[in-house]
């Protein structure tokens, strides 16, 4: 390299995101250069594992409760008033009579008799765990 075109470069500002061809390279086989970039460091794989089986209960449980509500506000999912029934919340709940207090609050804007729709909510949910924060596996 020449003195000459050591200045230039060396007059340049810094090159940051830019991309430099190496002079008199020509086009087989020598690609474009990164200039003042580090080599990506390469990163580990992150997967979360859950547990599939209880999340499958869980999702047929949300779709029958979805099915129980049209039923009960006589409309589609989309027309229905906004219900929020927390899964997680109840299971944090002790006892069953709170559990169905809390549901009744939840439904209090229903018309129709909600009674059989807790106590078989509440049949399904016994036995479920809180879904807990997935496990993070680093490889």
């Amino acid at each position: 390299m020449s003195t000459a075109s050591a200045e230039t470069t060396a007059q340049l500002p810094p090159a940051a995101g830019r991309v430099f061809f190496q002079p008199g390279g020509g086009c087989a086989g020598s690609g474009p250069l990164q200039r003042d970039e580090p080599v990506p460091k390469k990163q580990g794989k992150v997967t979360v594992k859950y547990d599939r089986k209880e999340l499958r209960k869980r999702l047929i449980l949300e779709e029958w409760i979805i099915e129980q509500l049209s039923d009960l506000y006589d409309c589609e999912e989309e027309e229905m008033p906004e219900v929020e029934i927390d899964i997680d919340d109840l299971l944090e709940v002790n006892g069953e009579d709170e559990r169905a207090v809390k549901l009744q609050e939840s439904l209090s804007e229903c018309f129709k008799p909600t009674d059989e729709f807790v106590r078989e909510l509440l049949g399904r949910i016994r036995g479920m765990r809180k879904l807990s924060a997935p496990q993070k596996k680093s490889f």
